[in-house]
């Protein structure tokens, strides 16, 4: 990655999480609700190299456990996404059936939103941190399963044309 790659894409990332923090935060939404700022990780990580998005995974973490929301330790968020951002570009990156269709892509960021949260459910149990009763955590990863499904094809385009915008050799007029 290059100087201007990063600065350009550290600058967007601090826009989304701006944006999550003053205001899809303030929404109070049945099901617990859904972060841009994973779901942008998330398709970036889909989109990009296995370097690109454990680093994007990095910085979305990092900023996670900064925000106001974040109830567990510091750095869960951070190891979590840095984990989900390798793994996801591991498995999606150099397959075109799943860059090249935008259902793939949304497949990938739901199913790695819900996983995403049930590992950090996980790791703050093994962490002693406190979750609630079965069936309030159960319609937490239902709802947030269920808004980033409404979202995330709403966000697709424009996140798309931010990172070939960025990352790609060729003009993305």
């Amino acid at each position: 990655m290059s100087i201007r790659q990063i600065s350009v894409a550290t600058s967007i990332l601090l826009m989304v999480f701006v944006i999550q923090e003053s205001v899809v935060s303030q929404f109070r939404l049945p099901g617990g609700g859904f972060s841009i700022l994973m779901i942008f990780a998330l398709t970036w990580a889909v989109l990009s190299e296995t370097e690109v998005a454990a680093v994007i995974g990095f910085a979305a973490g990092f900023l996670m456990d900064l925000s106001q929301s974040a109830a567990g330790p510091f750095g869960q968020w951070t190891l979590i996404l840095l984990l989900a951002g390798y793994s996801i570009s591991y498995i999606g990156f150099g397959d075109d059936n799943v860059q090249a269709n935008a259902i793939g892509i949304i497949f990938f960021v739901v199913i790695a939103n819900l996983l995403v949260e049930i590992a950090y459910l996980v790791i703050g149990a093994l962490l002693g941190v406190s979750s609630g009763s079965f069936v309030q955590v159960l319609i937490t990863l239902s709802g947030m399963s269920i808004w980033a499904l409404l979202i995330s094809p709403l966000l697709l385009p424009v996140f798309t044309r931010l990172h070939a915008m960025i990352f790609d050799s060729r003009s993305a007029l």
